[in-house]
Order: C-alpha cells, then sequence, then structure tokens
C-alpha cells in the first residue's frame, strides 16, 4: 500500500505493527511473519526497487535518505547520512558487516547490567543473520582507494584485516550508497522484506508515525496514528491511517524512534528516552596519490584497521577505527573544505583523490556521553550533539593518523578535511599544521553513518528504556529492535549488530505472542 495513492482514511489492524523497515524492521518483520502473526510494516520512505537506482547522487538523496543525504546535528556540526526507504539504511549502506566487538559486550555486561549478552550467547544470532544475508569475506582484489589504507597499515606495522560484506554476486560498481542496481546487496529490500510479504504480511509505504496511543489504564500501547504523505515523500497529503496491534515494534532508527516516544508523551521513568544517542563521529583525510585511485569504482569499503581502537583502555582517551569512504562528486564538494576555484582545481584531479576516515568509538569514557534527540516545534526530530574536549582530542589524534598513514602509502598531498587546513607535501607539515587546527565546529567537517542510543537496553529500568530482548521495561507490549537499543557505541559498523538482535528479539517475540494466542 503506497499512502502518497490513498484517497480515503485508512483504519488498520494487524498482531504486529512495525514502524521502519531498515535492518532491525525487516529481520523481525520476516521472523514474526514466518510464526504466523499477522504483520504490518509502516515505513516513512518510499518503495523503490534496482530499476529506480541509476548511480545518480542528484537522484538518490532526496529518494533515498532523511532530509535528503543532509540531515545535521542542532548546530550543524556533523552531517548525518540516515536511510529513508522501503528497506531503510540497509539499501544504502556501504556493505560492511562486522560483528559486536566482543569488549563492547564486556562492557555491557559489566556497566549496563546486561548478563546475557556475552560472545557465546550472541553468536548463533550472528551466525544466522550472516547465512541469510550472505555475508562473508570480500575475495577479490580491494579496489585502489582501499589498497591505499592497506599499503600504509602495512609500511606503518598497524593492525588491518579485510571486511565482510553482505552481498551474492556483486559486479564491484562502488556505487552501494545509491542502490544497488543489480540486486547483488542482500539488503531489507530484497531478503527479508519480500520474505515476510510472502507470509502474508503487508506493507505500508510513504507513512509517518506521528504518536503511539496507550489504552485508559495508561499500562498499554494499543496503536498508531500515522501520516500518510504526498508522492513527494516529505509533505502529508491530508489523509491519516489509525493502526491498532496487540503489539508495536518500533525500528525507526536512532532518532526517529525516540521521537516517536517523545512525541507521544511516552517517556520512561527514568528519563533516558533519547538521551545517550551516539555517533560514531567520522573525521576525514584527503589525499593525491601518485595513481589513479578512482575512488567511485569499485566496492566501497573492504579494508579496515583498528590499530588505534584496541591500544589503549576502552573507558580512556577515544579509539577510532580507519576505513576508506567512495568518493563521489555530490558529496565530496559539499564535504571537502574550501570553494570555487580553490575546491575546484582539487576536484580536478578527481581520478587521483583518495580519502580515509576516522570512525570515533563514543559512550564508554565518563565524559563521553553522546547527545539527546530532541524535537523541533513542527515535532520533527533533532539530534543535539556536543562536541567535548574529549572528542576533540580523539578528532585530532585521528587526523594526525590518517596522514601518517596516506604519506607512507605514497601520497603527494594530504588535506584533513577541515576549513582551515591546507594541503601538506609531508608528514612533519602535516603535523604541524594539525597541531594548529582550531577545533570547532563548522570548521572540522564532520560526518557519521551511524546512529546508536536514545532506547538503550539496560538490566533494569533504572539503567535503560528496553530489556535485554527489547521490551520496554514500562510498556510491556512495545519492542525496539533498531540502533537505538545499544548502550553505547558498538565501535564498528553496526548493520549486523542490528541484524543480530533483532533476530534475537523477535524469536522471542513470536513464542511470547503466539503463547498469548493459545
Amino acid at each position: 500500500m503506497d499512502g502518497a495513492a490513498q484517497r480515503e482514511d485508512l483504519r488498520l489492524k494487524a498482531d504486529v505493527v512495525i514502524v521502519g523497515s531498515g535492518a532491525g524492521g525487516g529481520i523481525a518483520a520476516e521472523v514474526l511473519s514466518q510464526a504466523g502473526l499477522d504483520v504490518l510494516i509502516v515505513e516513512e520512505g518510499a518503495l523503490r526497487s534496482s530499476s529506480d537506482f541509476r548511480l545518480s547522487e542528484a537522484k538518490a538523496y532526496p529518494e533515498l535518505y532523511q532530509e535528503s543525504a543532509a540531515r545535521q546535528t542542532a548546530d550543524k556540526g556533523i552531517t548525518i547520512l540516515q536511510g529513508r526507504t522501503v528497506g531503510g539504511g540497509t539499501v544504502v549502506n556501504w556493505t560492511s558487516s562486522f560483528r559486536t566487538p566482543p569488549d563492547t559486550l564486556d562492557w555491557w555486561r559489566s556497566q549496563h547490567g546486561l548478563t546475557t549478552l556475552s560472545e557465546e550467547q550472541m553468536l548463533p544470532w550472528f551466525e544466522k543473520a550472516e547465512q541469510r544475508l550472505g555475508i562473508s569475506p570480500w575475495e577479490a582484489q580491494p579496489n585502489a582507494n582501499n589498497l591505499v589504507l592497506e599499503r600504509g597499515c602495512q609500511s606503518l606495522g598497524w593492525r588491518h584485516a579485510r571486511i565482510r560484506r553482505n552481498v551474492r554476486g556483486c559486479w564491484n560498481l562502488g556505487y552501494c550508497g545509491m542502490g544497488c542496481p543489480v540486486n547483488a546487496k542482500q539488503s531489507m529490500l530484497l531478503t527479508c522484506i519480500p520474505g515476510a510479504l510472502d507470509k502474508g504480511a503487508r506493507l505500508l509505504s510513504r507513512a509517518r508515525v506521528d504518536s503511539l496511543n496507550v489504552d485508559a489504564s495508561g499500562q498499554r500501547v494499543v496503536g498508531l496514528k500515522v501520516s500518510l504523505l504526498s508522492a513527494d515523500g516529505v509533505n502529508p497529503s491530508g489523509r491519516v491511517a489509525s493502526v491498532s496491534a496487540r503489539h508495536v515494534v518500533l525500528a525507526a532508527g536512532a532518532i526517529g524512534t525516540p521521537a516517536i516516544m517523545l512525541r507521544s508523551g511516552l517517556i520512561d521513568h527514568a528519563g533516558l528516552t533519547g538521551k545517550r544517542t551516539f555517533l560514531h563521529p567520522v573525521s576525514l583525510s584527503a589525499a593525491l596519490m601518485p595513481e589513479r585511485v578512482e575512488p567511485y569504482n569499485g566496492a566501497p569499503q573492504t579494508v579496515y584497521s583498528d590499530h588505534h581502537m584496541h591500544t589503549q583502555p576502552l573507558d580512556g582517551p577515544l579509539g577510532f577505527k580507519l576505513e576508506v569512504p567512495p568518493i563521489h562528486p555530490l558529496l565530496a564538494s559539499a564535504t571537502f573544505p574550501g570553494w570555487g576555484v580553490e575546491q575546484s582545481a582539487l576536484l580536478k584531479r578527481f581520478p587521483h583523490l583518495h580519502a580515509t576516515l576516522a570512525l570515533l568509538r563514543d559512550g564508554f569514557h565518563p565524559d563521553s556521553r553522546g547527545g539527546a534527540v530532541k524535537l523541533r516545534g513542527d515535532g520533527s526530530p533533532v539530534l543535539d550533539y556536543p562536541l567535548n574536549d574529549l572528542i576533540w582530542d580523539g578528532l585530532r589524534r585521528s587526523w594526525l593518523a590518517m596522514a601518517e598513514l596516506q604519506f607512507a602509502a605514497g601520497a603527494k598531498m594530504v588535506l584533513p578535511l577541515h576549513e582551515q587546513s591546507r594541503p601538506a607535501t609531508s608528514w612533519r607539515q602535516a603535523r604541524d599544521m594539525i597541531a594548529a587546527l582550531p577545533l570547532a565546529a563548522l570548521q572540522a567537517k564532520l560526518v557519521s553513518a551511524h546512529v546508536m542510543g536514545g532506547m538503550a537496553m539496560g538490566g533494569d529500568p533504572a539503567r535503560g528504556v528496553v530489556d535485554d530482548a527489547g521490551r520496554h521495561w514500562r510498556w510491556r507490549n512495545l519492542t525496539v529492535v533498531d540502533g537505538s537499543i545499544f548502550p553505547t557505541s558498538i565501535g564498528a559498523n553496526p548493520q549486523l549488530s542490528i541484524y543480530a538482535f533483532a533476530w534475537r528479539a523477535a524469536v522471542r517475540l513470536a513464542a511470547a505472542l503466539t503463547s498469548d494466542a493459545h
């Protein structure tokens, strides 16, 4: 059902309504529908397919991303990339697949009371997701962009490895962020959502959930208020949908899910809803290589380095993971420093351009408290994410590490992405320049594609919004299965973690609901 095509208001009923169709929502939909439950998926974005994916930034960003890939934190200091389409972020991510790091699980057990989340206990859920979604080592040669990272690590003796990807029959195009036109990426659009529909689930797209309804006792969530959207996928059409359900599953992402709770006035007893939302703040460093890198061609991410993440205490200075982003002209021009003739001169050398990114692991140090999801006057969400001294220290160290690596890999010029940086032609020159860069929002060019927390799991209601299976501590017929349940950042690309935790939660929920039915 396309919300934009409806000419009358809708009244819908289901055993389970799932809000959001990304990594968590897609997994939950398939598991619950396979258990014989009547499932309705409600998705804000439109239903697109491979024939709509034209490898065009100008087409992909407004159609497939929140706020046309220009969502920002409250101070505009960090640009946030989030999917907004049937399949969510799994349609537009770069397919990198990591299990939740063991030290992260250890921390959640010791600090957040999540005693059941050991590496051994989570292993079967990771394995199920990996088998279902084609997650396996990337056997092909990394593209030239990723080989820069690998070569630099080898030269410096830094630990590095290859990245597993969730693809089958990949054509190695390099445009994963714009949707896969050959159906190689094993996204929810291609796998679990069709699987759920085959079992009788229904899908309502271009439909924005305004709020949740509770019963007169205030103890149960009984349904949703939904605005149907017009063909632009942004503005309400004037039509609405009223949905009633035995159980509500929220999977609208770590900004969208807390926002729904806040709009509904449904705050947990400890007041943690929307708090401790983490981003993996990402810094970047560009480099000009003597060889043609063609950073737009080939699988986007196939090499990583955790050298700077596991060489200090988990609760010490922020560690970071090094990876490589693909580079395409529109996002590059919006992200790279400078403008006019200065930026044009850099972009003219596009085939020789390389970038490394550093993904900061936030949420473990006492001063790493993340941000908070808040509501604007019109009810739309915004993430307030203060950048404190701890984060700035990690960002400066990451620029230094990336510059050193790029010169070790043979770079002729390195340019940290900061408005006041200048091209450096030696490691010593880069080191001196980076030491002098002012640490301020809007000066540093920061991005993130990983949003976590805001509806965190905890061993009891004082430490979390939901339990270890995503069930809300206060409204027990409400379950959360997206990245908002994580008490800290993951310290790795989170999609596989979301898959595994959602599968675990959905199996438990299916057992409970089918038992209740009998």
